[in-house]
């Protein structure tokens, strides 16, 4: 028996909006595969989670900062399709997982901009490109970009500079793929309590002070207020939101 329960596919989603992408997701009663780096325990959880929910759900681990891991990725996947899902083939695809950084220009070290590029940027890229032929056509592509894109802020620009390469090619990607069906659209969100960074917006009342300043809503945003976008853009209900920079930031500096 075929299984025709959507399948979403979230890296890097053991914590953070990550976790909660994956739980909404679940929620909207999609089977969900989470990638985790080295947090494994906190992925047990999210899995444990949705299991409990009546949900099904599986973690694998990956590292997105060597891309060199992505051909042995792409078989573990096609292994847990078949073996725990049914299926050979999944239906969206979320590329979420990241890291903070934050250096003037002036003191931005080479190894911290490649790292920043082969996690933000690079590795979005060609986990992608591997992921398309197990991408079932009518499927999604959501990638993860920054307010940053659109808001300076000094001390940002390796990182924003990153994520404005993603928006670019999540439009190429609706382009190219739009013969498929295969919707893509990027979410940027705004300043978010979590450990993202070591945890810095979440570290400090002031920055958390300022923040809400310049936001109309009043507030940081917290992971709960992503979640939802993403699992909006997995299904049905977006079917027509294609090509799209959404900005998930309470109006931060509108």
């Amino acid at each position: 028996m075929v299984n025709k329960t959507k399948i979403a596919l979230v890296t890097g989603g053991s914590r953070g909006l990550g976790r909660d992408m994956a739980l909404r997701l679940a929620e909207k009663g999609l089977n969900v595969i989470i990638t985790y780096h080295s947090r494994d325990k906190e992925a047990s959880e999210v899995v444990s989670q949705i299991e409990q929910a009546g949900g099904k759900a599986v973690a694998l681990q990956l590292n997105t900062a060597d891309i060199s891991g992505s051909s042995l990725f792409a078989t573990q996947l096609q292994d847990i399709l078949k073996n725990t899902f049914g299926a050979t083939h999944f239906d969206y695809l979320v590329n979420n997982a990241g890291i903070g950084g934050y250096a003037a220009i002036s003191d931005m070290s080479e190894e911290q901009f490649d790292e920043l590029y082969h996690i933000h940027f690079k590795s979005v890229y060609f986990i992608t490109q591997k992921m398309l032929p197990i991408l079932n056509d009518g499927g999604g592509i959501v990638n993860v970009s920054s307010g940053l894109t659109r808001t300076t802020v000094p001390g940002s620009s390796a990182y924003a500079a990153m994520k404005g390469a993603i928006e670019v090619f999540t439009r190429y990607l609706a382009k190219e793929l739009g013969v498929s069906g295969i919707r893509a659209n990027t979410i940027a969100p705004g300043a978010i309590l979590t450990d993202f960074g070591g945890g810095r917006l979440r570290n400090d009342e002031n920055l958390q002070k300022f923040i809400s300043g310049i936001t109309p809503l009043g507030r940081p945003g917290v992971a709960e207020d992503i979640g939802s976008v993403v699992a909006f853009l997995c299904s049905e209900e977006s079917r027509w939101v294609n090509g799209q920079r959404i900005e998930v930031s309470g109006g931060m500096n509108v």
